[in-house]
C-alpha cells in the first residue's frame, strides 16, 4: 500500500477528529502507479502512521480518512463499510422513523456517518444514492450499499428502487465515470417518480431532475417550526417565501396563513412547487408564485414601500462556496435580511436561513443583528435551529454543521 506523508498541521487536524487531507497538506507527492480511489496509509512528518484513507488524484481533498488503523485491505474497508451503513440506518430508525406523516429522510450523510463520499436519501419508495469520490464510485461499494439498503428498507419485499445520481459538479471535480444507466436495484417497474410526505404534506419527486438529490430534507423540522411560530404570532395574513424552490416553507405556511407568495428565479422550480400545491388541496391559504431574482425582488418591494408582510422566509442557496467567498456572502446576507426587516409588519416573523458552512452560526447571527440595527428594528430571537437529526452533526467536523435557521419576532 502506498503511503502519503502529510504536514504536522494536517496530522494535528486528523488527530483532533477531522477526516480530510488537502493537496496542500502533502509533504510527499504520490509516485508510481497510485490508481485513483486507492487505499493509502497516511503518516505524519515523522512517518508515524495515522490511518488509512481513500485517495483522489483530482480533488483538492486528496485523502479522506476511513480508518484509524493503517494499511487496511479493501476487504476490510468493505466490511467496515457494511457495519457503518447498518449503524447509520439504525440511527435513522431511532431519530427519523418512517411513518405516514414522514416517509422521506436522509439515510446516509457521508462524513457525519463515518462514511466519507457516500450520501443516500429516501423519498418514499425511491432511494437516491450519491457516490462522491473516486474511492466510493466503485462497483464493490455499490454492491455493499445496495445489499444493506435492501436488507433494511425492504425486508418483506416492500417496494423499493435505488438510483445512483451523482452531483454533476462533484463528478466533474473528481473525474468520475458515469453511473450505471439503470437502477442499482428495483423490485417494481424501476420508477423515477414518486410522491412523498413531509409533516403530513405531499410532494412530488422526480429522480431524473431536481437540485442535488431532490427536496431539502434537512429543513423538514424547520418547515414545521416556522408554521408554528407564525400561527402563534397572530400575524398570519400576508407572507413571503424568498427562494421557495419546490415550495417547502410556502406550503407549510399555507396551512396557517391567508396568503403566501413564493419567489424563485427558476421557472422549473416554481412549476414543481405548483404541482406540489395541487397535491395539497386542503390548504387554507391563497398561494401564488413569482419568477424573479430574489435580490431584485426584495429591492423593488423595499423601494416601493407599498406593502408589508406578516412573515418572511429567507432560504437562499449557499452564498459562500469557498472560505474566500465568506466575506462577500456576509454582505449578501446583510442586504437580504435588511430588506426583509424593512418589509415586515410590527409583530411579524422573520425566518432566515444560511446553508453556507463557511459562514459560522456566530457570524450569521451577528450579520442579522447588524441588519436589525441598521433597520432600526427590535428583533427577538425565538429559536436557533439547524438541520433535522437525520443530518447529524459531528463536533469535530464543522462542515457537518452547515444549516442555520433563525426564527425571530420583529417589532
Amino acid at each position: 500500500m502506498s503511503t502519503l506523508r502529510i504536514s504536522r498541521r494536517a496530522a494535528d487536524r486528523l488527530r483532533a477528529g477531522h477526516l480530510w487531507v488537502y493537496r496542500t497538506d502533502l509533504e510527499s507527492v504520490p509516485t508510481g502507479d497510485l490508481a485513483p480511489g486507492s487505499l493509502v496509509t497516511l503518516t505524519d512528518s515523522r512517518e508515524i502512521p495515522l490511518g488509512t484513507a481513500l485517495y483522489s488524484s483530482e480533488s483538492m481533498i486528496t485523502a479522506r480518512l476511513i480508518s484509524r488503523t493503517p494499511a487496511i485491505t479493501r476487504a476490510q474497508y468493505l466490511a467496515d463499510l457494511r457495519s457503518r451503513i447498518d449503524a447509520a440506518l439504525n440511527l435513522r430508525r431511532e431519530l427519523a422513523p418512517t411513518s405516514a406523516a414522514n416517509n422521506a429522510h436522509r439515510l446516509i450523510f457521508s462524513e457525519a456517518d463515518n462514511l466519507p463520499g457516500i450520501v443516500a436519501d429516501r423519498y418514499n419508495d425511491l432511494v437516491l444514492l450519491q457516490l462522491l469520490t473516486q474511492g466510493t464510485a466503485q462497483d464493490d461499494v455499490r454492491a455493499v450499499i445496495t445489499e444493506a439498503l435492501c436488507t433494511h428498507l425492504s425486508p418483506g419485499n416492500e417496494a423499493l428502487t435505488i438510483w445512483e445520481r451523482p452531483d454533476p459538479r462533484i463528478r466533474e471535480l473528481e473525474q468520475l465515470a458515469p453511473p450505471p444507466p439503470g437502477p442499482l436495484f428495483t423490485n417494481a417497474d424501476a420508477p423515477t417518480t414518486t410522491t412523498f410526505t413531509l409533516n403530513n404534506l405531499h410532494f412530488h419527486y422526480n429522480a431524473a431532475a431536481g437540485q442535488k438529490t431532490g427536496a431539502f430534507l434537512d429543513q423538514r423540522l424547520n418547515y414545521a417550526a416556522a408554521a408554528t411560530h407564525v400561527a402563534a404570532s397572530g400575524r398570519n395574513n400576508n407572507t413571503l417565501d424568498i427562494c421557495t424552490y419546490h415550495g417547502g416553507f410556502a406550503l407549510h405556511l399555507a396551512q396557517v396563513c391567508d396568503r403566501v407568495t413564493g419567489i424563485d428565479a427558476s421557472r422549473a422550480a416554481l412549476e414543481a412547487a405548483d404541482a406540489n400545491l395541487a397535491l395539497n388541496s386542503n390548504l387554507k391559504s391563497e398561494v401564488d408564485w413569482i419568477e424573479a431574482d430574489a435580490f431584485e425582488y426584495l429591492r423593488h418591494l423595499d423601494q416601493q414601500k407599498s406593502q408589508t408582510f406578516d412573515a418572511i422566509v429567507l432560504d437562499p442557496p449557499a452564498f459562500a462556496k469557498s472560505k474566500r467567498a465568506a466575506a462577500s456572502a456576509l454582505r449578501g446576507y446583510k442586504e437580504f435580511n435588511l430588506r426583509a426587516l424593512h418589509l415586515l409588519a410590527s409583530g411579524g416573523t422573520l425566518i432566515t436561513c444560511s446553508c453556507s458552512h463557511h459562514v459560522s452560526l456566530a457570524d450569521f447571527t451577528g450579520i442579522v443583528a447588524e441588519a436589525a440595527a441598521d433597520a432600526g428594528r427590535r428583533v427577538q430571537l425565538l429559536e436557533t435551529r439547524a438541520a433535522a437529526p437525520d443530518h447529524p452533526e459531528v463536533l469535530t467536523l464543522p462542515e457537518t454543521r452547515y444549516l442555520k435557521c433563525l426564527i425571530c419576532r420583529v417589532d
